[in-house]
């Protein structure tokens, strides 16, 4: 827990009935970091390592509802968007994070494909992204493939990251982390733009299947320290360190893509 303060994370998302992604894969991130985790569904899925075989969306006055009940009462310091599938649920959460007297750090993950490949979010909820959700986002964090439908831009190279997270940040967002783990290479960077800056993180990469969750797990991570006061930059670097590790030490569960050890940082505590 980062300065003595838990950080309340609300995380709108949908959840995954294999534990290794979606909301499951969010909660378990933000208790970790410290953080107390909040949650809206948004769809659920019927998902294992294997795939995703079923989506069930949650209506998006549903969505509102449940969004609208946490942050009533509880209120939040953070907000976290991973999995939002639909144009109307897109909207919708929108619609209720304006209505606050003032917003709180917002991570949104556009969530578009599973890593088994089924989609996840249908293509008019793309345009929706584009135009009241990014713009009100403190992080937005694509992968390549993402930043790719999101620009227009094909991304090759580390340059072609740089110049998508600049098409993301004239949408209005405040900061974008375009990740570059679909990209070849021995080495994964990751670039993260600000209106001031561009930073470049890199880190090995590690040869595993055992990855499913990887970006979800990253973008709670980071929800969870800004919610707790961190520095953007630094939130990140914390992040990705963990996402690291939990890869390292994924347990192997399942025949597909396993999920990671989400437990990484309490075992580095511990060691």
């Amino acid at each position: 827990m980062q300065n003595g303060k838990q950080g309340r994370v609300l995380i709108v998302a949908g959840s995954d009935s294999g534990g290794g992604a979606g909301i499951q894969a969010d909660i378990k991130a933000v208790t970790v970091m410290g953080g107390f985790a909040m949650t809206a569904v948004t769809a659920i899925t019927v998902q294992n390592t294997l795939g995703v075989h079923g989506i069930h969306e949650v209506p998006a006055d549903i969505v509102a509802a449940q969004m609208r009940a946490v942050l009533d009462d509880i209120g939040t310091d953070a907000v976290k968007t991973g999995m939002l599938h639909s144009a109307a649920i897109v909207e919708a959460v929108a619609e209720e994070l304006s209505r606050l007297d003032e917003l709180p750090p917002l991570v949104a993950d556009p969530v578009m494909v599973a890593k088994g490949g089924a989609s996840l979010l249908e293509n008019a909820a793309v345009a929706a992204l584009r135009e009241v959700l990014i713009p009100l986002s403190a992080l937005v964090t694509p992968n390549v493939p993402e930043a790719e439908i999101l620009t227009g831009r094909e991304i090759v190279d580390v340059e072609g990251q740089k110049a998508a997270a600049d098409a993301l940040l004239g949408l209005g967002a405040e900061a974008v982390l375009v990740k570059g783990g679909h990209l070849p290479g021995d080495l994964i960077f990751d670039v993260l733009a600000t209106q001031e800056t561009i930073q470049i993180f890199s880190s090995p990469r590690i040869g595993t299947r055992h990855t499913h969750g990887t970006g979800c797990t990253l973008a709670s991570a980071i929800a969870a320290l800004l919610a707790q006061g961190v520095e953007i930059t630094a939130a990140v670097a914390a992040a990705r360190d963990y996402v690291h590790e939990a890869i390292r030490t994924a347990p192997g569960f399942g025949k597909g893509h396993g999920p990671l050890n989400f437990l990484a940082v309490l075992d580095d505590e511990d060691a």
